[in-house]
């Protein structure tokens, strides 16, 4: 039976694999929509705004390491989703963003949706392709596939003009192509990595994107015993696999002046999967990197390669035996009184539900989260990778459809919630199991540090800019209007009840914690 180019086009986003459609849909993609209407085997979820569709998508990859589809409604709605694409690039997310565009024939004609989408797609992705012919369809969506799950993962985008859609598609869908195996370890960087653990002191084993996973952390703390090193995690992470039975590892602080401290002590650094530490920000006065200068920085692998093989041959060259994760210590209890990151931290540790995940967008007030937390049960942490803020609350949702059945809980802070509070109104029509604590401070307390941070001195004109009161936000009149309970507590026992009613439902919850 002949199909047009937006069944070609479905079809073959499911022969590959891609069986997830996060979505906001316009005129031109109007053919596509019937198309999933008519095949089954997509699961299609509305978003109410683009940032929330590439957020979720983004969330999802992160779970499940396979790319969802985004349908997007031509460049000015790209662009609506570019920062949470920017962020889900820096987690090296694989996505095939599907973009509507003005019909082949009317695009010279300069409507007033005509935009660069190509250049708008080209600044978050690694892969980039328009659609000529309806009969191309097929073959462009395969190898957009291809390029979103080449390791470590890639933002694939593909532009489909509206006559391509219902166009005639002769030859119909393609297969799915073949993903290409992730790089392996360079023998001589293993060999040099292995010198340098044996002859020196002072190495900092630094650990990023697939590198943070248990098993890699086990093949980590393995080389650290038999040597002496030390390991840290990068900054921000796409996924870190935390708890009990996983290490005790910090981050490389956000602070400019925490993080030169940090890594001072050493003049070898392994990156494993990761890059040197560098500043989020310059400030004056400052070194941009933050490592020591006379540092020796040696890559073990790129953010591409398998650091399983990498780590384990490397273990194998020193020899290093089996060596058993330590034991966190018990389990912390819930902490009462005035809110405190710390307090918050340990209340989560204590009630958190084995296998959550922890989507954290908390900002400055959660920096210090790690520290107590190790002693939770087994959980994945979620970060913001990179600084766009609005990516919580999507991120929690999409990690919520890739993960079914395991509790996702989101520390967002207040004034980065605003930026993508639709994505509340998709957690309560998919009902998921997502537990969203507001940290109300009621500013965008982040950036008075940042304030002092560059040495400016901020008067009553600035402050207000940085000021969400007159008028408070109402988080939970907020939720409410997206169709999710809410409840709001000044206190840490508050959170805890709160937190714990929440735990025995199946759908959102959001806790307003005023700080």
């Amino acid at each position: 039976m002949p199909v047009n180019g937006a069944e070609s086009l479905v079809h073959t986003l499911l022969a590959a694999g891609v069986d997830t459609c996060f979505a906001n849909p316009g005129t031109s993609e109007m053919h596509f929509v019937a198309a999933l209407d008519r095949i089954p085997g997509m699961r299609c979820v509305l978003g109410l705004q683009e940032n929330v569709v590439t957020g979720m998508a983004d969330g999802y990859w992160r779970m499940t390491g396979k790319p969802a589809v985004t349908l997007l409604h031509c460049g000015p709605g790209l662009a609506n989703g570019l920062s949470n694409l920017h962020n889900a690039r820096r987690a090296r997310s694989g996505i095939v963003n599907c973009v509507g565009d003005q019909a082949t024939y009317h695009r010279p004609l300069d409507a007033q949706l005509t935009a660069d989408t190509e250049g708008f797609a080209r600044a978050v992705s690694a892969w980039t392709r328009t659609v000529a012919r309806a009969e191309d369809v097929g073959r462009d969506a395969a190898t957009a596939v291809q390029a979103a799950r080449t390791s470590p993962g890639q933002i694939a985008t593909l532009i489909l003009p509206s006559d391509v859609c219902w166009d005639e598609a002769p030859g119909g869908p393609a297969t799915g192509l073949p993903v290409p195996a992730a790089p392996q370890a360079d023998p001589h960087a293993v060999r040099n990595a292995a010198r340098a653990l044996r002859d020196r002191k002072d190495v900092l084993i630094l650990l990023g994107g697939p590198a943070l996973t248990a098993e890699a952390q086990a093949l980590a703390w393995r080389v650290a015993q038999a040597t002496g090193a030390a390991v840290l995690a990068e900054m921000s992470n796409s996924r870190v696999e935390r708890g009990q039975g996983r290490m005790q590892l910090e981050r490389v602080p956000y602070p400019a002046d925490l993080a030169i401290e940090a890594l001072k002590p050493y003049t070898t650094i392994i990156l494993v999967n990761s890059k040197a530490p560098v500043g989020f920000f310059a400030y004056p006065n400052k070194p941009s990197r933050h490592h020591r200068e006379d540092a020796d920085i040696l890559l073990l692998t790129r953010y591409e390669a398998d650091p399983i093989q990498a780590l384990t041959a490397l273990a194998d060259e020193l020899g290093a035996p089996q060596a058993a994760i330590p034991d966190p210590g018990p389990r912390p209890q819930p902490v009462r009184g005035t809110p405190t990151p710390e307090g918050l931290a340990q209340t989560l540790a204590a009630l958190m539900p084995d296998n959550a995940i922890i989507a954290d967008e908390s900002v400055s007030f959660g920096r210090g989260f790690y520290k107590f937390t190790h002693a939770a049960p087994a959980h994945d942490w979620l970060h913001i990778t990179g600084g766009a803020i609005g990516c919580g609350i999507p991120l929690a949702t999409g990690a919520a459809i890739g993960a079914p059945g395991r509790r996702v809980i989101n520390l967002q802070a207040d004034g980065s919630a605003m930026y993508t509070l639709q994505g509340l109104w998709t957690q309560a029509r998919e009902k998921l199991p997502v537990t969203t604590i507001i940290i109300s401070n009621r500013k965008y307390a982040i950036l008075i540090g940042e304030y002092q941070g560059v040495g400016a001195n901020p008067g009553r004109t600035a402050m207000d800019m940085l000021d969400l009161g007159n008028p408070n936000l109402d988080w939970v009149k907020l939720a409410g209007g997206m169709g999710v309970a809410a409840a709001r507590t000044t206190t840490l026992e508050g959170v805890a009840d709160l937190l714990q009613q929440s735990l025995s439902q199946d759908g959102p919850f959001l806790i307003e914690m005023e700080v």
